[in-house]
């Protein structure tokens, strides 16, 4: 404690000196500064944007559930790579019936790593209630859906067994659908009309938060205009487009070249046409839009994946008329090139504050012969070579940390800019914050060593001649 006071009494006049040579010299002391500034303000506003795609990422995780695999009907259907070219199956008619219910309960029931299984249909409604009329996106869900995507209720409950094996009339509406028809009165009980249909409310889903990317990438989507049913409830009362059309049979019957399923074959959401290479393959009608599959274990994800792909091929005929995709996987690869793309972004915001430290080692060195005279001066009357040390040392670290402060004040608005004007998410962390405050205090004690030590092996004698 002794020795620190003694340290303290003796270095801080030093201190005070450097302090005051900083202030006699403010437009230049400015000018040294700023290749701290802006090498501590891109640092942190690179580490804001890296925080931020981190942060959207794992939201991302959570939106499309953790370790699901989404099976989506594909734009267009191809065979196999077996029966292309003269293979199995070449120049024979060959028929997929679609995405199917059939398929995700195969897919539920065959599967040991499976732990549930729900399929989606979409289709496009207006909800009618007391002469307001609002669009609404109407899906037929499972009750496994809304924990698979990790959607809670704000009140009420979800479909159960009873109510979904038996297609009942009963509906979990989004918080929009809340607040446009039942904005002053509980909507618990309370019936709206899609199409043709009342349906009973049961239940009230969370208003949750979602990226536009996540919506483009990872095909999910807000949940607050939809109201979801039971999908029978869906395929009873609604719409099934995996029921045969009479007259599409009655079209085969004359040797027609498509086979349609359902009313509107060939139009709709999840509807896709296409002719093979080898073979012609049928117009193709999907019943789903969507299976979404969770794996028991994040290890089993792509071995599972591999076996979903090989059972719908089996079942489809070895058509490719759908996709199976990982989205836990493909958004831990974004967040790997995220990492990589910010590492490369901050390398070279570093390069900043490099030029920065150089920048303040020729400002000190260039400083050392205009004060020649003054370190002779201090010197004669008793400084010691680690008083001048001290005081130029000091004199770079002030005007680097100064910089770095300044600089964390303009990274901080520079991240809110790129927040609001280029709509990316940025987030300052105090870890960005301590690490760009200790960089630039570094960079002021490493580059200003230099001049400070050939400050200090100055000869009074010379020094006094200038």
């Amino acid at each position: 404690m002794r020795k620190i006071k003694y340290l303290f009494t003796r270095y801080f006049h030093d201190v005070v000196i450097a302090v005051e040579a900083i202030l006699a010299n403010k437009m230049k002391s400015m000018l040294t500064a700023l290749g701290i500034m802006f090498g501590v303000a891109a640092v942190i506003s690179m580490l804001a944007i890296g925080k931020g795609a981190q942060q959207e990422v794992l939201e991302q995780i959570k939106l499309v559930g953790v370790n699901n695999i989404i099976v989506t009907p594909s734009e267009i259907a191809l065979e196999s790579p077996e029966t292309q070219g003269g293979g199995v199956g070449s120049g024979v008619r060959r028929f997929s019936p679609g995405l199917t219910l059939l398929d995700a309960m195969a897919i539920e029931q065959s599967i040991p790593t499976v732990a549930k299984v729900s399929p989606v249909i979409s289709l496009n409604y207006h909800a009618v209630l007391q002469g307001k009329s609002y669009p609404v996106v109407l899906e037929g869900v499972s009750s496994n859906y809304f924990e698979l995507l990790n959607i809670n209720l704000q009140q009420g409950v979800i479909f159960n067994s009873e109510q979904s094996e038996g297609g009942f009339p009963v509906c979990v509406i989004g918080d929009n659908i809340k607040k446009r028809f039942f904005n002053t009165q509980d909507p618990i009980g309370q019936y709206i009309k899609c199409g043709q249909t009342w349906l009973q409310v049961i239940g009230v889903i969370e208003r949750r938060d979602f990226t536009a990317s996540a919506s483009d990438e990872m095909g999910i989507s807000s949940t607050d205009n939809k109201i979801f049913v039971p999908v029978k409830t869906m395929l009873l009362r609604f719409k099934d487009r995996g029921r045969v059309n009479p007259e599409v049979l009655e079209g085969m019957a004359r040797g027609g070249s498509g086979f349609g399923m359902g009313p509107g074959a060939g139009s709709g959401s999840g509807s896709t046409t296409s002719a093979s290479a080898s073979g012609s393959i049928s117009s193709i009608v999907h019943q789903l839009d969507k299976i979404i599959i969770q794996v028991e274990e994040t290890e089993h994800l792509s071995v599972t994946a591999d076996i979903v792909k090989r059972m719908l091929l089996r079942r489809h005929s070895d058509i490719y008329d759908f996709e199976v995709t990982v989205p836990e996987l493909l958004l831990k690869q974004q967040q790997k090139t995220n990492d990589i793309f910010n590492i490369v972004l901050g390398a070279i915001a570093s390069i900043s504050l490099i030029v920065g430290g150089i920048g303040i080692m020729n400002i000190m060195l260039a400083s050392v012969w205009e004060r020649i005279r003054e370190i002779g001066t201090r010197q004669a009357i008793g400084a010691s070579r680690k008083d001048i040390i001290v005081q130029f040392l000091a004199e770079s670290t002030l005007i680097s940390v100064s910089g770095g402060m300044i600089g964390i004040v303009l990274g901080v608005i520079l991240a809110q800019l790129i927040n609001v004007m280029a709509d990316i998410q940025t987030i300052v962390s105090l870890f960005s914050v301590f690490v760009a405050f200790g960089v630039s205090a570094t960079v002021g004690i490493v580059f200003g060593y230099l001049p400070a030590k050939r400050a200090a092996e100055q000869d009074p004698v010379e020094s006094l001649r200038h």
